[in-house]
């Protein structure tokens, strides 16, 4: 079964394409070393929670959205190998200031339960 790391990260929509240009960047390197598929999503339809929602968990400022992303790894082990090798990468380095608070992102690895489709 595949292996699944993602992530929530506050975005300001002035550094959207700053953001989506970053990540594109990552997912290449990812995908070289090992990565079966990388995925960036935008927020698009996010209520507004009373107890949490997307927003509270990034604790986004005013006018910030929400980016909700994975990637896909064939297994834990492809995946511990392939975040040793990305982090070591000089690629992977900062070319400037950040499109997002590194400090408001959280992630995690999850071991996929259930996968249909595609």
């Amino acid at each position: 079964m595949t292996y699944v790391d993602g992530f929530i990260a506050p975005v300001h929509p002035d550094k959207k394409e700053a953001y989506r240009a970053m990540a594109a960047k990552a997912a290449g390197i990812f995908r070289e070393y090992g990565a079966l598929r990388v995925v960036e999503n935008w927020g698009d339809d996010l209520p507004r929670g009373k107890t949490t929602d997307f927003f509270m968990s990034v604790k986004a400022g005013e006018g910030e959205n929400v980016v909700f992303s994975w990637i896909v790894w064939p297994s834990k082990d492809a995946r511990n190998s392939g975040w040793a090798k990305v982090m070591a990468d000089e690629r992977m380095k900062p070319d400037g200031d950040m499109p997002f608070d590194g400090a408001r992102m959280f992630w995690g690895g999850f071991e996929t339960i259930v996968d249909e489709g595609e």
